[in-house]
């Protein structure tokens, strides 16, 4: 049986906004209902928080999607995805701006901006993602007040851009969060990395664990069972002398993955201050080519990282739906001054 402890905090991993629960009946096991079968088996698992699983599509017996009044079978496998159960934090509703890109009964996808906390902690208790989404959503018949996380089901650090899907219903919100577990969504990034890629096209895989040296970042474990299995597909799309931009696939969401395996590949995002992007790392010792990465700094203060496509079955009418963002003034600012640079320089 596997289990997440989750952090009500910016470090919560997607995977971990949800509990995730496998096991094999055993061999003796009578004929029972499964919601009874898991409730006595899961800690803390009501019949209707295992119910509004099953209504949503989120337990699978054999990899197929059954009902509560299913009757387990000896050496069944049984994967259950379900919400958390409500805990005490108070989330104030605030009045924040949000930039909804496409909304129905169902679902909103939003354009999340650079500096925009999602999740209350750490010193970041107000004018986050869930304060806003709390006052969007204080009306909705649906909307549970006390709900930590309302209709979050994946999530992006607070200096990353980009897009994001927020579920409207319980149901979308188990439906798509079964989707982000399974691997079966599309999130396309592009980064702005330090160096030139001399691969066109290639997969970073390694454990990501917080690092045993300093706890407030992560690294990668390559020989080791300490660590999250993580993996990143990328792809160059454009070298522009000390830099280039890439196309980053998540095919996991660890957190600070594609943050982490770039260092680990010697290609760090630039500006990136938590994995050294905010040091000069390729290029010339000329005062003027420093001055020109420090104003580059200036203008993008964050790591060089937007979530540019977004794709997902939508939880009603079973379409494939994708999104896709414009880069972020910031960086889009940037990638233009490194053009002019290298297209001008005379070092």
């Amino acid at each position: 049986m596997e289990d997440h402890l989750n952090e009500y905090s910016e470090e919560v991993e997607e995977g971990e906004m949800f509990e995730h629960y496998r096991l094999t009946v055993d061999p003796g096991q009578s004929s029972l209902r499964i919601d009874k079968f898991l409730s006595n088996r899961i800690d803390n698992a009501s019949r209707s928080r295992i119910q509004a699983a099953a209504d949503a599509g989120n337990i699978l017996v054999n990899q197929m999607s059954v009902k509560p009044n299913y009757k387990v079978k000896p050496n069944d496998e049984i994967l259950i995805v379900m919400d958390y159960p409500r805990r005490e934090l108070k989330i104030i509703p605030e009045d924040i701006s949000l930039d909804i890109v496409y909304e129905d009964d169902q679902l909103l996808v939003i354009n999340k901006p650079p500096d925009f906390v999602v999740h209350p902690g750490h010193g970041n208790y107000s004018g986050t993602l869930v304060n806003a989404l709390a006052y969007y959503f204080r009306d909705l018949p649906l909307f549970n007040s006390e709900d930590p996380r309302p209709g979050l089901v994946h999530r992006i650090d607070k200096d990353t851009s980009g897009l994001m899907v927020v579920a409207k219903t319980e149901t979308a919100k188990n439906k798509l969060a079964l989707q982000f577990y399974e691997k079966t969504s599309e999130r396309r990034y592009q980064a702005l990395v330090w160096g030139s890629v001399k691969e066109d096209q290639a997969t970073i895989t390694g454990n990501i664990g917080r690092s045993l040296k300093n706890r407030q970042v992560f690294t990668v474990f390559p020989e080791s069972d300490y660590g999250k299995h993580a993996v990143t597909h990328y792809k160059v799309l454009k070298r522009i002398g000390y830099v280039t931009l890439v196309e980053c696939k998540l095919e996991t969401g660890r957190t600070h993955q594609i943050r982490v395996h770039m260092k680990y590949i010697n290609h760090p995002l630039f500006n990136d201050a938590n994995y050294g992007g905010d040091q000069i790392l390729r290029g010339t010792t000329f005062s003027k080519y420093r001055q020109f990465v420090q104003n580059c700094f200036k203008i993008l203060p964050r790591q060089a990282l937007h979530a540019k496509t977004l794709g997902f079955t939508h939880p009603s009418t079973g379409k494939f739906m994708q999104f896709d963002s414009e880069l972020p003034e910031d960086m889009s600012t940037v990638i233009d001054k490194w053009e002019n640079y290298i297209a001008y320089r005379n070092d």
